[in-house]
């Protein structure tokens, strides 16, 4: 704050000098926003007292900015209080649940089997761990979807996609193969206008790709861990099923993918989304809690490779919808499909990258979780109802982090379900505009690590959880029971 000069009098009057403490006080005491020195005129009765304390314009009118400034930067910092929770709402209660250290310590889990490339041993492994604990969470009617996985011939150079990814008959290359390189604002010959799934391009853009390189990850043992690569042959997944009370053969399908790439630990993509889909299986299979229709939580597998886990769980599964076996059993081995939620990628949110190619440390204060659909599909209208529906749960039930809702879903395993029934994504960023424009440095990368992320990082990917319980507890009438 710049210095007032003054000039006393030998022997100053007693108003003078009140006067002179009042207004060395003024900006400090009385200004609630910024004003010009000429408007700050003292009474007549003081102004003999003007040639005794001269205060330039400038010199005021910085010190009434600093200390704006300054009360606003403390009204930023002063921290959130928890909204209670409301015990009259089971769902509330049940979000409660919900816990930090038990969503990182499954995603740690996980992490133990290194990338999870499908068609490995470690995915194999990673499997039959994942069941263990759906079934040490009291969703013991775990199943296996079987099929065969053969890779595709490799695809001939195509148009930058601009319909819904993956999820309709775009490139199988993976997310991110083949993007093009950026670093610039604006775009240019190689930047492509449209992104996978139907957004726009925009801001500064940096190279995305799967690292290949077994050498690039610094870690002997994980790179050791990673050896092994894909062999054609015979693939699993494995999903386990809340059964509804009141209509169990109606049911929303809650999904993640367990498989990654990258020679790193495939902590975010996607340990972060199943473990969501983990955690919610532990909540809703407690045993006070009852809910009217079903709810199943599924695991994909080969994700990576095109969503080819999902796409069997469709074709193995989509005629058997709604079909009572044996007949007059009340059992319903493929509940009618209500929604389909997916779960790819759901902590790195730390703003598009600076002009020079680099990334915030930190995650970005205003982060959010990236609700998606696609405007495209045959099933739109539902699958924005939908997506608005777990926006208002948000609203409700997420502690730190808001939702925002997108309509370019693409590139995960929501697309072979979109035009079949109501689809819906959620993502720390928009898959095509953000992560495919290099928001997320680790995707695919030998730094996907459970250590490179923060726990800001965490509570972004348990805010997606929260999210999504509320929404599914909602729509599936979730209650709790008496003990």
């Amino acid at each position: 704050m710049g210095a007032i000069e003054r000039s006393p009098p030998p022997h100053p009057s007693p108003n003078c000098r009140r006067f002179r403490r009042v207004i060395l006080l003024f900006p400090v005491a009385r200004l609630p926003r910024p004003h010009s020195a000429s408007t700050l005129r003292p009474p007549a009765t003081h102004m003999s007292c003007l040639p005794q304390l001269r205060v330039s314009a400038s010199t005021l009118t910085l010190a009434v900015s600093t200390l704006l400034a300054s009360t606003l930067r403390a009204q930023t910092l002063l921290p959130s209080a928890p909204a209670p929770i409301d015990s009259t709402d089971p769902v509330a209660v049940m979000v409660g649940r919900l816990d930090l250290e038990k969503y990182k310590a499954t995603i740690k889990g996980l992490t133990a089997f290194g990338d999870r490339r499908q068609g490995t041993k470690r995915n194999r492994d990673a499997i039959d761990w994942i069941e263990a604990q759906l079934k040490s969470y009291g969703c013991t009617n775990t199943e296996r979807i079987t099929y065969d996985w053969q890779p595709r011939p490799p695809a001939a150079p195509a148009a930058p996609a601009t319909g819904a990814g993956r999820g309709a008959g775009a490139p199988p290359g993976g997310r991110g193969a083949g993007a093009p390189a950026g670093g610039a604002p604006g775009g240019g010959a190689a930047r492509a206008a449209t992104a996978s799934g139907g957004g726009r391009n925009r801001g500064v853009r940096t190279r995305t790709g799967v690292n290949s390189d077994s050498l690039a990850q610094r870690d002997a043992q994980l790179r050791l861990l990673n050896a092994e690569f894909t062999a054609p042959g015979e693939r699993q997944e494995v999903y386990c099923t809340k059964i509804g009370s009141t209509h169990p053969e109606e049911m929303y399908i809650v999904g993640g993918h367990m498989d990654g790439i990258g020679y790193g630990e495939a902590a975010n993509d996607d340990g972060s989304g199943t473990a969501v889909v983990m955690e919610l299986a532990r909540i809703f299979s407690n045993p006070d809690v009852k809910t009217d229709r079903s709810i199943r939580f599924a695991l994909w597998n080969n994700e990576e490779s095109g969503l080819d886990g999902a796409r069997a769980y469709v074709t193995q599964r989509e005629a058997l919808q709604g079909k009572e076996s044996p007949a007059g059993s009340g059992k319903y081995p493929e509940p009618k499909w209500l929604g389909m939620v997916q779960h790819d990628m759901m902590m790195f949110d730390h703003g598009m990258p600076n002009p020079d190619g680099t990334m915030r440390k930190e995650q970005r204060p205003e982060a959010d979780v990236n609700i998606e659909f696609q405007i495209a599909s045959k099933q739109a209208a539902g699958a924005q109802s939908l997506a608005w529906a777990f926006h208002s749960a948000n609203q409700k039930y997420a502690t730190d982090y808001p939702a925002v809702v997108s309509p370019f879903m693409t590139n995960t395993d929501s697309g072979p379900f979109m035009d079949i029934i109501p689809a819906i994504s959620l993502r720390e960023n928009e898959r095509g505009t953000q992560i495919g424009s290099g928001w997320d440095p680790q995707w695919h990368q030998p730094t996907d690590l459970f250590t490179t992320y923060t726990d800001k990082d965490f509570k972004l990917g348990l805010n997606a959880a929260q999210t999504t319980l509320g929404a599914i507890g909602r729509l599936t009438g979730a209650t709790l029971t008496q003990k």
